[in-house]
């Protein structure tokens, strides 16, 4: 199941703008590890668009070295809903930590992690406008918003 989200609606704090359009092809960008203290583990993957866009987000920030929060909450017209945030601490002790293109960080709690295993987000832009695309196997069913999703 695909769900598009804007760059402009994604709950990025202060100062996150919609980023880059353009860059490198949609291939994949992959995570250099796949779990601290793991070598195999679930898996998230970020197109090199995609890692450059949340780059680009992050520079506009003023925090190049921060990483981003990805996870599910709960909420939104089918039940949860993605959420980007960003993160200028440590990752916890049970986050998953994945390392993309670009020096891009991302860090999963456990919980979120059941539900995007197997994702794979990029950034996309087209005559809708642009934004964020997840490819979700783990997805059910999503809204005509596409901003809200079901397991």
């Amino acid at each position: 199941m695909h769900t598009r989200m804007s760059s402009s609606e994604i709950s990025l704090p202060s100062g996150s703008g919609s980023g880059p359009g353009s860059g490198p092809g949609p291939g994949p960008a992959s995570p250099t590890t796949a779990e601290v203290g793991e070598s195999t583990g679930p898996t998230l993957e970020v197109t090199a668009r995609g890692a450059k866009v949340m780059q680009g987000q992050l520079i506009r920030r003023g925090t190049p070295n921060a990483a981003i929060r990805f996870g599910i909450r709960g909420g939104g017209c089918t039940g949860y809903s993605y959420v980007f945030e960003f993160s200028d601490s440590a990752p916890r002790k049970s986050d998953h930590v994945f390392e993309y293109d670009f020096g891009v960080r991302m860090y999963v709690d456990p919980k979120s992690m059941i539900y995007l295993d197997g994702t794979k987000i990029d950034f996309e832009t087209g005559m809708r406008g642009h934004g964020f695309k997840f490819d979700n196997p783990n997805v059910k069913n999503d809204c005509g918003c596409g901003e809200s999703i079901s397991f």
